[in-house]
């Protein structure tokens, strides 16, 4: 189970717009640029990100993206469950039926229970994440990268 270019590049992008928030609207091909994500995906991503209220939509000359809601209350499970991200680690996809409906019963298999709680954790873990810790991350990483540090040696 691995999360997929959708989940990842809905992610990136929403960080990428958080960072600019409160300078105007954010173009899509402004973070097609920045991030190296098509546009026709952006596109698609943020229709379903705007359906879910995180992000809003400006028309018109100067228009773009801003977020929907304060960066602190959207989740990183929001953004990727918006995107219609599956997080499903099971095999069947959460219906019980691992062994198929051709079986009796359509059984679980005996690892059921193993990735339906790694479903659980997965969603705690994600839902515990808001963007703004994202955000502000990546502007301390930016900050990192940007100092300089100077030594002077002293002449005795």
């Amino acid at each position: 189970m691995r999360l997929t270019t959708k989940g990842r590049f809905a992610v990136t992008a929403m960080i990428d717009l958080a960072l600019r928030h409160g300078k105007g609207p954010v173009t899509l091909s402004a973070i097609s640029e920045r991030q190296e994500i098509s546009l026709s995906y952006l596109e698609q991503l943020f229709g379903k990100l705007r359906r879910h209220n995180i992000v809003a939509s400006v028309r018109g000359p100067g228009g773009g993206y801003n977020l929907g809601r304060r960066a602190e209350d959207v989740t990183i499970a929001d953004i990727i469950i918006a995107v219609d991200e599956p997080l499903d680690a099971t095999q069947c996809g959460g219906k019980e039926n691992c062994h198929g409906v051709e079986r009796p019963g359509g059984s679980r298999c005996m690892t059921h229970e193993l990735w339906s709680t790694l479903n659980e954790k997965m969603v705690e873990y994600l839902d515990s994440v808001s963007l703004q810790d994202l955000v502000d991350q990546q502007e301390q990483k930016n900050n990192e990268q940007s100092v300089v540090v100077i030594h002077r040696t002293h002449a005795a």
